[in-house]
């Protein structure tokens, strides 16, 4: 594995050094490997195995990264503008999770 090394101003290492706890270097890994997988999705729309697991062990997945449709945030808007119904009561409550 290759070696990299970044000249940082003064402020942000020592911004860096008040967080002793961060692995700095696993979350520059991290994000790196994030923007591949990304790239990679974009142009492919899809996942390899490797690239899958990865992103399962973090719980990130590039979809997440992609603006909404606007049709989709005019759907969401309309929702938002019904009315929510009814309260339900407790026993209505237990009976829907029991449908699930």
């Amino acid at each position: 594995m290759a070696s990299v090394t970044l000249a940082i101003p003064d402020k942000t290492k020592e911004e860096m050094k008040s967080l002793p706890w961060v692995n700095w270097s696993e979350l520059t890994r991290e994000k790196t490997l994030k923007k591949e997988i990304f790239n990679r999705f974009i142009k492919t729309g899809t996942l390899s195995d490797d690239d899958q697991n990865f992103c399962d062990s973090i719980d990130w997945y590039p979809v997440d990264e992609l603006e909404l449709k606007e049709e989709y945030v005019k759907k969401l808007e309309a929702i938002d503008k019904k009315p929510a119904g009814k309260p339900m009561t407790v026993k209505e409550f237990n009976k829907w999770c029991d449908s699930l």
